[in-house]
C-alpha cells in the first residue's frame, strides 16, 4: 500500500479554555488491572468527510473535555502512577493514500494496515490520530490509546464527542472523570474473594507460552439471519440469553472442538464484565476511566463440546451474575487493603504474544455506539481492530456491512484455523 505522510505533530487541546492545570491522577485499581497497551483501532469513512483542519479543530475541542488524553503518565512522590494534566497533546500523524478508499476495502487483519495506524512502540502520548486522507476524499482514522487511561465504554463516548464537536453540535453529555468517586472503599473494608490471584498475580512470571509467531488473525462475519437462528436454538421454552451469551456459547464450543483439546480437559473464559449498571450506585455510563472486572465461565471440554448451547449459555449466564454490586465492592476493598502492595500488584492480563489455549478471552463491543460516530458524511464504512496480539483472544463488533449482524475478531494459532473456518458457521 503506497502512502506518502503529509505532516507529523502535536495538538493540544483548545488554549482558550485554558486546559492545563497540572493536577495529578493516581491510576486506581481499575486501572492498574487493565491491559498495559496501547489499543490500535481503525475506522473507515467513504466521502463526503471534512478536512484535515476541521477534524483536529473538532479534536482540539474534545481534548479540552478529555484532558487526561492529553496528559502523560508520570510516578509521583509516592511511587504511584499517575497521569498528569499538563496538556502535552496528543500526536497527530496526516497521510495522503493515492488510491480510492473502495480499491483498499474490505479490510482484512493480512491487510497492510499497520501502515494507517500510529506506531505502538516507545509513545508516550497517551492518544495517537493518524488522518489517512485517499484520493476519492475518503478517511480512514487510525487511532490508538493506552488502555491504563480508559477502556473501549470511555473511549466510545469520547469519538462520539470528537466527532458531535466537528459537526458543530455541542456534547450530548459530558463525561464523569472522578476516578476516586467511582472507588471508594467501604467502613470498614470487606475483601470477600481472592482477587489478589484473580484480578491480579503475584509475579510476572507468566503462566502461558510466547507463540506470538504462530498466531493468525481471522474475522467471522456472522449475518442477522444466522444469529435470529442461533438465539431460537439457544433460547429455548422459558430460557432467554442475551446475543453476546448466545454469541460466546456458539465460539466457546466451535473453537474448542478445533483446538481438539483432551476430553478431560478444562477449559474457561474470560469475560469482561462492565461496573457501570451493576455497581450501586450506578455509576454513569459516560464515566471516563476503567471500570472493567471479569467472569471466568469454565466447563469441561466434553461437557461443552456434548451439551447443548443453552446448558453453554447459561454457565456463561451465571458466572456474569456473581461479579455483581458485591463483587465489585470487594474488589475495591481489596485495593484499599493492598495499598502498601502497589509495586507488587501484577494484573493476570495476558502478555502480547500468549497463547491462551486451552483458555480464552473475550470481549463485547456490541453497545459501544459506532454507527452513531459521525464527522458529517455518515458512520463508518468499516472498523478493525487490527492485529489482536494473543491467541485465544476474541472481540465481538456490531457489523458495518449489516443491521443486526456482528463481527467476530478472533486470533487462533495457524494449526487451529483450517478446521474453525470449517465448522464456526454449523450450528449442528
Amino acid at each position: 500500500m503506497a502512502i506518502g505522510l503529509v505532516c507529523n505533530t502535536i495538538l493540544k487541546a483548545s488554549s482558550s479554555h485554558h486546559p492545563t492545570s497540572n493536577d495529578l491522577i493516581p491510576l486506581n485499581l481499575f486501572d492498574k488491572a487493565a491491559f498495559d497497551i496501547h489499543v490500535p483501532i481503525l475506522y473507515a469513512f467513504r466521502a463526503p468527510m471534512p478536512s484535515n483542519e476541521v477534524l483536529k479543530e473538532g479534536l482540539s475541542k474534545a481534548l479540552v473535555h478529555y484532558p487526561q488524553l492529553a496528559g502523560r503518565f508520570i510516578t509521583d512522590d509516592h511511587g504511584r502512577t499517575c497521569i498528569i494534566l499538563n496538556n502535552a497533546g496528543v500526536r497527530v500523524i496526516e497521510t495522503y493514500v493515492p488510491t480510492s478508499l473502495a480499491e483498499q476495502l474490505p479490510f482484512t487483519p493480512a491487510s497492510e494496515v499497520d501502515k494507517l495506524l500510529p506506531p505502538l512502540d516507545g509513545v508516550q502520548e497517551l492518544l495517537q490520530i493518524q488522518l489517512n486522507r485517499y484520493a476519492c476524499g475518503g478517511v480512514v482514522i487510525g487511532l490508538t490509546s493506552h488502555h491504563r487511561v480508559a477502556d473501549g465504554q470511555s473511549m466510545s463516548y469520547f469519538t462520539i464527542s470528537w466527532a458531535s464537536l466537528v459537526r458543530g453540535l455541542d456534547i450530548e453529555t459530558l463525561p464523569y472523570h472522578d476516578r476516586a468517586a467511582v472507588s471508594v472503599p467501604r467502613n470498614p473494608p470487606k475483601v470477600e474473594f481472592d482477587h489478589s490471584s484473580i484480578e491480579f498475580q503475584k509475579s510476572t512470571a507468566s503462566n502461558t507460552n510466547n507463540f506470538s509467531s504462530s498466531i493468525a488473525n481471522l474475522v467471522v462475519h456472522l449475518s442477522a439471519d444466522f444469529i435470529t437462528k442461533l438465539k431460537t436454538k439457544v433460547c429455548q421454552g422459558h430460557q432467554r440469553f442475551s446475543t453476546f451469551e448466545c454469541l460466546l456459547s456458539h465460539m466457546w464450543k466451535k473453537i474448542t472442538q478445533a483446538r481438539g483439546l483432551a476430553p478431560d480437559e478444562y477449559t474457561q473464559v474470560r469475560v469482561a464484565v462492565n461496573g457501570r449498571a451493576r455497581m450501586k450506585p450506578p455509576v454513569p455510563m459516560e464515566f471516563f476511566g476503567n471500570l472493567v472486572l471479569w467472569a471466568y465461565p469454565r466447563l469441561v471440554v466434553k461437557e461443552l463440546l456434548n451439551e447443548s448451547h443453552a446448558h453453554i449459555a447459561k454457565a456463561i449466564h451465571e458466572a456474569v451474575a456473581k461479579v455483581d454490586n458485591e463483587y465489585f465492592h470487594s474488589f475495591i476493598d481489596f485495593g484499599e487493603l493492598s495499598k502498601e502492595k502497589d509495586g507488587e500488584l501484577v494484573a493476570t492480563a495476558p502478555d502480547i504474544g500468549d497463547s491462551l489455549c486451552p483458555n480464552m478471552e473475550v470481549d463485547s463491543w456490541l453497545r459501544f455506539h459506532f454507527h452513531d460516530l459521525d464527522f458529517g458524511g455518515g458512520g463508518p464504512c468499516a472498523f478493525l481492530p487490527p492485529d489482536l496480539p494473543v491467541e485465544g483472544l476474541l472481540i465481538f463488533v456490531p457489523s458495518c456491512k449489516e443491521k443486526g449482524a456482528v463481527d467476530v475478531f478472533l486470533a487462533l494459532l495457524h494449526e487451529h484455523v483450517e478446521l474453525f473456518k470449517q465448522i464456526c458457521y454449523s450450528l449442528d
